[in-house]
């Protein structure tokens, strides 16, 4: 079983939608989180250490969560995905780039 977290900003349309579309997949645990303080979920450090792979969609992201969480990042992966904050919650074109990004990267 693989714990995966999804982390963008707000918690409202990239992180989520990654969740709700892999939450079925076979072996995987799956949360999303963000990291602004006006998140919908807001990431904290038993996430991060639940975690075994850690998806940030921007680089921005990755900066932030070692600033703010760097003591409880060990040795879960940390991966960018480069998913900019161009679409909406479940937007087709977004759900395609993490279903082509996203399996490869969990082995």
């Amino acid at each position: 079983m693989k714990n995966i977290l999804f982390i963008c900003s707000r918690n409202r349309l990239r992180s989520p939608t990654a969740e709700t579309i892999f939450c079925d997949r076979q072996g995987w645990l799956v949360r999303s989180a963000g990291l602004a303080k006006d998140a919908e979920v807001q990431l904290s450090a038993e996430d991060l250490e639940w975690a075994d792979i850690v998806f940030v969609m921007e680089s921005m992201h990755r900066r932030k969560l070692k600033e703010k969480f760097g003591a409880s990042i060990k040795d879960q992966r940390v991966v960018c995905l480069g998913i900019p904050d161009n679409y909406e919650y479940m937007d087709d074109a977004l759900i395609r780039l993490l279903k082509q990004k996203v399996p490869g990267l969990v082995g």
